[in-house]
């Protein structure tokens, strides 16, 4: 099968919208080419056109003043890769294409050793006891070498590690293969706009004893409680910022949803919008989530950036 410009997986319902031939690619790999970029998404998105495709981390420092220092130089993926689509074709999730003639990762190699990831956990603890910040998301990338078919490594994925939010990006360098089950936001017809904060998480147990412990457990523990409320409390501050006044809520909090290899602590924010806002305004207050950054969000990417 052709690689799809775009596949929006759920794999919960087992259904996919797949998009393909698009009318255009808008791009930004550099700062002055950001707020263009947007301009065209939001009206190919006025025109009734669909967009597809992703937001790097980085863009985030373009949409708060403060942080735009911080953009690095150099990048290779863009910024902003957006594809601009008639609409989607909405499939059932088609049997596994994963196959053995896909290569095997080798080569793989952290980018950090264990001594500099330390090192830095360390620094960001003491940020964290100075007041600077109160959490931080310390990641680093794993790079190697792999050669296969991307659908098919996709479909791997799928049958390992099951979500409801999955995603294949072919718009040109890179191919971009996601898999989450967290939801960051959406916004549904009537302009009322929801996000799904993660935080907390216990491993499974080997026994049906064990297991609901472990998740009876994470549901009570006052640690995972107190990370999971810091980022619907950061949620709920970057949602009022562009929602009417009376309408934000938290219909819940601390559910516990299970995965194959994890239980995760998850909560609701929804809100109604505004009228009249648009890209720019819903990603200049929420992105990046704060769930992968930290909080308060623009001092702990400050801090994130310098580790």
């Amino acid at each position: 099968m052709p690689l799809p410009a775009a596949i929006f997986r759920n794999d919960e319902s087992a259904r996919q919208l797949v998009f393909d031939r698009p009318h255009e690619i808008i791009l930004a790999r550099t700062a002055e080419e950001f707020a263009p970029a947007l301009e065209r998404a939001q009206a190919a998105s006025d025109a009734g056109k669909w967009l597809a495709g992703y937001f790097s981390y980085e863009a985030g420092y373009l949409l708060e003043p403060k942080l735009v220092p911080l953009l690095p130089e150099g990048r290779r993926a863009p910024l902003v890769c957006l594809g601009v689509f008639d609409a989607p074709d909405e499939q059932e999730v088609p049997q596994s294409r994963a196959s053995a003639s896909n290569g095997p990762i080798f080569d793989a190699r952290a980018t950090w050793s264990a001594e500099d990831y330390a090192g830095r956990f360390a620094r960001l603890h003491n940020h964290i006891r100075k007041g600077d910040c109160y959490q931080g998301n310390l990641t680093f990338p794993v790079r190697a070498q792999w050669s296969g078919d991307p659908l098919a490594a996709f479909d791997a994925l799928t049958e390992r590690q099951p979500v409801k939010y999955g995603a294949l990006i072919s718009l040109g360098d890179p191919i971009v293969l996601s898999r989450s089950p967290e939801l960051f936001f959406r916004i549904d017809a009537d302009g009322m706009i929801e996000t799904h904060p993660m935080k907390g998480t216990a491993p499974r147990g080997a026994t049906k004893a064990e297991d609901a412990r472990l998740k009876a457990f994470l549901r009570n523990d006052e640690k995972n409680q107190a990370e999971n409320r810091m980022i619907v409390d950061l949620l709920r501050n970057d949602i009022s910022l562009i929602s009417e006044v009376g309408t934000l809520e938290v219909p819940e909090l601390f559910r516990i949803e299970t995965y194959p290899t994890v239980h995760q602590m998850v909560s609701r924010v929804r809100a109604k919008l505004l009228p009249d806002i648009g890209i720019r305004q819903v990603f200049a207050a929420l992105f990046p989530c704060g769930s992968i950054t930290g909080a308060p969000k623009i001092r702990a990417m400050e801090i994130l950036h310098e580790l």
